[in-house]
């Protein structure tokens, strides 16, 4: 038996004894959704051979009671189109000599009406991973959250837990107020309940529950309305593609087709370009899109109608349960397309502009726009508002370290690159980022780091353009990693002293505070969020860009050299004025005949 087998033993042996503990999902439920249809799954010994009614209960009806070839599963649906708020019982009655009544009080609550809209063009999204971001509670308190769980320690192992969690998240809310974002993207803290590993989020065993390591719900939703109460939103990180081998949807699953290959581990070959290949192999395609992330991530049968429901029912649960404002999709082109469709459809239709970004991992910006939306290059509608320019972040990690020519060099690449933004449905709807918590750090190494030209070139790139900003935390205080340190080591925990002025070394300041200064001018600003963008074929190693809206206008002009230009201006009279106000310096610039520019000079003028 080789190691891999071993560990998926243990993991079975270590959860067995779970299998008879009652769980009913959702937890609770709500009236007056615009899709009436509720699937209650409850999962305990010996229920699926049971005779259901539904005791105390006014309009509900229930359409469906489905069991499977495990005994512990019973899945039933009802109809609330006519039902109020209220309470009432589940009653299984048993068939058999070992029969037994069983009971589940069970709750439609009121909407709270909360969501009013979603996150776009006009927010910053900042990026964390919760056990690598702060520790808020005490190291007693965190003892009591780690007991029971399998990885029930907290160390500097780079695949260990760090210790990170919600209270630590809600303790420097002011600091990232300060810093000017408006959304934050937490990695998922949903219970990751495996034996090693566990700290990234993403092989979830229970989709309704935080991770206790993290907090409990109660306290998410604290969070959730601390950031509500500063005017920041929240996305939540969900993943249908696979699940941790520790979720008892899968260690004592309904039956085997409840995830890919009749629950038998295959591994994928991570080829995302396969699914939009004309060329495909049947194999190639099959095993990218239902092949396993690895044996302790199991891969979800999104076909599966059961399973189906009770994703898309989980995902509308956290909007209307914690009032999250958005959702961020992990491996997006690996999921079935169908059912993510479906999905963003009827998220649509349940909370109107509601934003999902996938995660569109792909390296060129055609694939990328396959993903989006009302793409005339996908054979389907996918209803994906919003996908991630990942071809974006490999130039802005490039050209701040070329010297820009009028071809093929630094920002040259840029412009071409921006040119072909014909192919997407909607540019608005572009997660641009520097870096993220899978790619090198903006700043891979401490050489770069000490440069802190190529992020404030960078960093106002990407604020000034098209797209939905994000930032990886860490990266406004000049953080350093790469992936030769392996992804546990590259994901560092904030120094607990890089929170205040005070604490923060020189580097660290000049790095957090050119970015609060951008960040705090883009806030509020339409011009950037909504503008339409005009740009100019590169002069003099100088790119410029403006954007426009309803009569205001911002101009952005970046030295690409590390000499000095002096940038005649008659091009550019469509863009600029007499005198305009630089952001950068904070002063009005007289603008004649020509510009002067220092090397690697950044003006943005309005």
């Amino acid at each position: 038996m080789n190691l891999r087998r071993i560990y998926s033993l243990l993991v079975v042996l270590a959860t067995v004894s779970l299998c008879c503990k009652a769980e009913v999902h959702p937890l609770h439920w709500y009236a007056g959704m615009k899709n009436p249809m509720l699937q209650v799954m409850i999962h305990e010994t010996n229920v699926g051979n049971s005779d259901v009614e539904l005791i105390g209960a006014q309009g509900l009806t229930i359409t469906e009671v489905k069991s499977f070839c495990n005994p512990n599963y019973l899945i039933i649906y009802i109809d609330t189109k006519d039902a109020a708020p209220q309470k009432f019982t589940i009653q299984l009655s048993g068939k058999g000599k070992k029969a037994k009544a069983r009971k589940f009080a069970y709750e439609l609550k009121a909407r709270s009406g909360y969501y009013r809209g979603s996150w776009d063009a006009s927010d910053v999204v900042y990026l964390l991973m919760p056990d690598r971001f702060a520790k808020g509670y005490s190291d007693a308190q965190k003892q009591k959250m780690f007991r029971g769980m399998k990885e029930d320690k907290w160390n500097e192992e780079d695949f260990g837990r760090r210790g990170g969690d919600i209270q630590g998240m809600i303790d420097h809310l002011d600091y990232l107020e300060e810093l000017g974002i408006t959304a934050i993207w937490p990695t998922p803290m949903l219970v990751n309940d495996m034996p090693r590993e566990s700290y990234h989020g993403y092989a979830i065993t229970d989709y309704y529950q935080t991770d206790p390591r993290f907090g409990s719900n109660e306290d998410y939703c604290r969070w959730i309305d601390e950031c509500h109460r500063r005017g920041i939103k929240v996305i939540q990180d969900i993943v249908f593609n696979h699940c941790g081998s520790g979720n008892f949807l899968f260690y004592d699953r309904p039956d085997s087709t409840w995830f890919h290959y009749n629950s038998h581990f295959r591994q994928s070959i991570y080829k995302t370009g396969s699914v939009t290949d004309p060329y495909v192999s049947d194999i190639d395609k099959d095993l990218t899109i239902n092949g396993w992330f690895t044996e302790a991530m199991p891969d979800v049968n999104e076909s599966n109608k059961y399973f189906a429901d009770y994703l898309i029912q989980a995902s509308k649960w956290w909007v209307e349960y914690a009032h999250i404002d958005g959702v961020r999709q992990d491996t997006y082109p690996y999921n079935d397309f169908d059912f993510m469709a479906h999905w963003c459809k009827e998220m649509d239709e349940e909370y109107p502009g509601f934003n999902i970004v996938g995660e569109t991992w792909v390296n060129n910006n055609v694939a990328v726009s396959y993903w989006q939306k009302g793409s005339v290059l996908s054979p389907a509608n996918s209803y994906l508002p919003t996908v991630m320019d990942f071809p974006l972040m490999a130039l802005l990690n490039k050209v701040v370290d070329e010297e820009t020519d009028s071809w093929d060099y630094g920002f040259a690449r840029l412009y071409e690159y921006l040119s072909q933004d014909f192919i997407y449905a909607d540019c608005s709807h572009l997660l641009t980022f520097l870096a993220n918590h899978d790619t090198n750090r903006f700043q891979p190494d401490e050489q770069k780091a000490q440069n802190i030209t190529r992020y404030r070139q960078a960093l106002t790139l990407l604020l000034t353009l098209r797209g939905i900003p994000q930032l990886y935390y860490g990266d406004e205080l000049g953080m350093v990693a790469n992936k030769g340190m392996g992804d546990g080591g590259m994901r560092k925990i904030v120094p607990t002293s890089a929170f205040t002025a005070e604490g923060r070394t020189d580097v660290q300041n000049e790095y957090f505070n050119f970015t609060k200064k951008l960040l705090n001018w883009r806030k509020g600003n339409n011009v950037i969020a909504y503008g339409t963008t005009k740009q100019y074929a590169i002069r003099d190693g100088v790119y410029v860009y403006a954007r426009q809206y309803k009569g205001r206008m911002v101009t952005v002009m970046l030295n690409g050299t590390s000499k000095p230009a002096n940038l005649a201006m008659d091009t550019y009279k469509e863009v600029i004025r007499p005198e305009m106000h630089d952001v950068i310096s904070d002063k009005n610039i007289v603008i004649k005949d020509s510009l002067q520019f220092a090397p690697r000079q950044i003006y943005v003028l309005e």
